[in-house]
């Protein structure tokens, strides 16, 4: 039974910085690309970030240089590092696996596994 839990969320100031942290049971995250998607209220699903099994990694325009995506294969986890966080960024965040093709990876529907998420508010 494949398992993904987010962790790190809360609420901060404007300009300050969260880590988030996906932890997968069930899967190998280096067999997959693994991503974050937001979601705010009363708006869609958003691509946020993603790594790669090669460990390319791409952003979302909004949070490119604020944020950063890495994973630790032994601990089989997936970290979402955020600063200069904004009001913008408040949001449920999801951690996901798929092996979208490079074109898709924006795409929610490639994604096969999703943890319940992770509540960021950003005050200002």
């Amino acid at each position: 039974q494949v398992q993904l839990v987010e962790s790190g969320g809360g609420v901060v100031q404007a300009g300050g910085s969260l880590r988030l942290s996906c932890a997968a049971s069930g899967i190998t995250f280096s067999n997959y690309a693994v991503a974050w998607f937001r979601q705010a209220t009363v708006k869609e699903r958003e691509f946020v970030a993603t790594i790669r099994t090669t460990s390319a990694t791409y952003y979302a325009d909004s949070v490119k240089g604020r944020f950063t995506i890495s994973r630790n294969n032994v601990k089989n986890t997936v970290q979402l590092q955020i600063d200069t966080l904004k009001p913008e960024d408040t949001a449920v965040y999801y951690c996901t696996v798929g092996r979208p093709i490079l074109s898709s990876i924006r795409n929610p529907e490639m994604y096969y596994y999703w943890g319940q998420g992770t509540q960021v508010t950003v005050s200002s």
